[in-house]
């Protein structure tokens, strides 16, 4: 009688105990995934100027639909920009209207949705796969091209979270059968769709065809042709395709016919590279987990191989989605006549979450690494802190320097592969992939800290605008002679004007600067005539030179 109580107290007690244990838990991974998060995606966002073509373009078509109020046609210049959806130009122009505008605040949404996507990938593993549900999340975050590009303004993220989201939401819905889940996933496809075009629905049916094919249950195909999910997808689809359409009867040619089946047919945007190009950038784009990766996709082809209808049905099916899911847009891009790094963006968490499912099935086995794939990962881990130590003399001088410094950068990240594989190889086990972080937080750093001023001053048109307003007792018109159309775009965002070209016949007819290579003066009097023509000065880093042109009746 007396024990009763006393056994239900201590019930009640251990509960309540795993309870508040659960929610430390809980607390711990949402500290560490949103101070991770915030340093390799927000830190740092505006400490060098926006670089490239894309950047500044888009930043600047979410400035110009803000200034106008016009939600439904990116312009840029005044005129139609038709080539992409508008998903992040809308993110963009809704962060310009918080934070005003600015460079990091163009870069602020995938930023946004880099760290979404992280968020879902820890849900996801949670629920369907717990036990390294944090590691998964911190390794997909923790990858260089979703780094890289949660730092760029451009549509290559926002394609990339909503598209991974959308194929998780799908895995979901196989394996427990809740209509729930396929209706997000049809929600979120919409949304790649918006973010980069029919790429994002083409991929995902890839995919799903090549697994029911694998599993050779075409059934799989047609329960998820499911109604409702399609009427979601076109309820947030269609508005703004038929909007813009309306408005822009130009919209399917240039949209449909010239940047997406012409850019993937033909060489049209000058984008030619070889067949095997989106197999290093891949496994780039994967440092530091590509071993990991690799030996995960080597393992999930020999299970298939060996013991294809078990593996099928159980839970390592995960293993076979995600290695179709990695493959499929690889293969897919390397048909492509035109390749661009971001394009292969989509992939790069199925590489994570291949990584992260190899470790948890060795975890699960009570199993440990090998010695080659400890030494392996640990080599591929540290050695990109070299060249991230040396980010200035790269972009200055573009080769590795020799001497005190470059010594001590070796010696450094030969001291990170003994450490990564003696915890690999030790019986810390597989908990020592967290010591991968460090060389990749490490990393973040340098650049961010020692090579952002050295990537400002060579490849972004920031400090040539602020150089060039300096020079200004009035705001005059600008133009450009013979330079790249990388510094014609970043002008028109940092100045906010219009960017005349003088090689493509625009003039302008009033007193102007103009921006040209060193030594093109010779150049420059032909071009304009009898007008004068005053030299102000150059910037060197980039090898420019600005002049004052006169009117054409002065």
């Amino acid at each position: 009688m007396v024990d009763c109580p006393t056994e239900l107290q201590s019930s009640i007690i251990n509960q309540q105990s795993k309870i508040e244990n659960w929610r430390s838990r809980f607390r711990t991974d949402w500290l560490l995934l949103a101070g991770f998060c915030a340093f390799l995606f927000f830190y740092g966002l505006g400490y060098f100027g926006l670089v490239g073509a894309d950047e500044p373009r888009y930043a600047q078509i979410a400035r110009e639909m803000l200034a106008r109020g016009d939600w439904i046609t990116p312009v840029l210049g005044g005129k139609p920009w038709l080539e992409k959806p508008p998903l992040y130009y809308w993110q963009a122009m809704l962060t310009y209207s918080i934070f005003g505008v600015s460079d990091w605040a163009a870069r602020l949404p995938s930023a946004v949705d880099a760290t979404l996507m992280v968020i879902a990938i820890y849900f996801f593993l949670r629920k369907f796969r717990p036990g390294l549900h944090l590691d998964g999340a911190m390794m997909t975050a923790s990858a260089a091209g979703v780094i890289g590009f949660a730092r760029a303004a451009s549509t290559d993220m926002p394609l990339a979270a909503t598209f991974t989201i959308a194929m998780l939401g799908w895995y979901a819905w196989y394996e427990h059968d809740a209509r729930a889940y396929l209706a997000g996933s049809y929600v979120f496809i919409a949304l790649a769709t918006l973010a980069k075009g029919p790429v994002a629905p083409f991929l995902a049916i890839g995919i799903i065809v090549v697994l029911a094919a694998v599993k050779k249950d075409y059934n799989l195909l047609r329960r998820t042709l499911w109604i409702p999910g399609i009427v979601l997808f076109c309820v947030v689809t269609f508005p703004w395709f038929v909007a813009v359409q309306i408005r822009n009867p130009e919209f399917f040619r240039v949209f449909i016919l010239q940047h997406n089946l012409a850019r993937f047919g033909s060489n049209l945007y000058h984008h030619k590279e070889p067949l095997w190009y989106f197999v290093p950038v891949t496994l780039l784009a994967v440092i530091p987990w590509t071993v990991l990766a690799c030996a995960s996709v080597t393992q999930t082809v020999r299970d298939c191989w060996t013991r294809r209808h078990q593996v099928l049905q159980s839970e390592d099916a995960l293993n076979v989605f995600l290695g179709i899911w990695l493959l499929v847009p690889v293969i897919f891009f390397s048909i492509s006549q035109s390749k661009l790094p971001g394009y292969i963006l989509p992939a790069v968490p199925a590489g994570t979450l291949l990584a992260a499912e190899y470790v948890r099935r060795h975890l699960r086995d009570n199993g440990s690494p090998g010695a080659t794939v400890a030494v392996l990962h640990a080599i591929v881990a540290a050695v990109p802190v070299v060249p991230a130590l040396m980010i200035q003399y790269l972009v200055l001088q573009h080769r590795l320097p020799w001497g005190r410094a470059a010594a001590m950068s070796f010696g450094f990240a030969f001291i990170l592969v003994i450490g990564l594989a003696l915890s690999l190889l030790s019986r810390v086990g597989w908990g020592g992939l967290r010591f991968s972080l460090v060389p990749v937080a490490l990393g973040v750093a340098a650049v961010l800290r020692l090579g952002a001023p050295s990537l400002d001053a060579t490849l972004s048109a920031r400090p040539v605008a602020n150089e060039i307003s300096a020079l200004e007792k009035t705001r005059l018109p600008l133009a450009v002679f013979q330079v790249s159309r990388e510094l014609e775009f970043g002008l028109a965002f940092y100045r906010s004007q219009v960017i005349e070209r003088y090689e493509s016949g625009e003039i302008p007819p009033t007193e102007h600067l103009l921006l040209a290579p060193e030594g093109s003066q010779v150049e420059i009097a032909k071009q304009v005539q009898g007008r004068r023509v005053s030299y102000l000065g150059s910037f060197a880093p980039q090898g420019l030179d600005y002049y004052w042109v006169a009117g054409e009746n002065h």
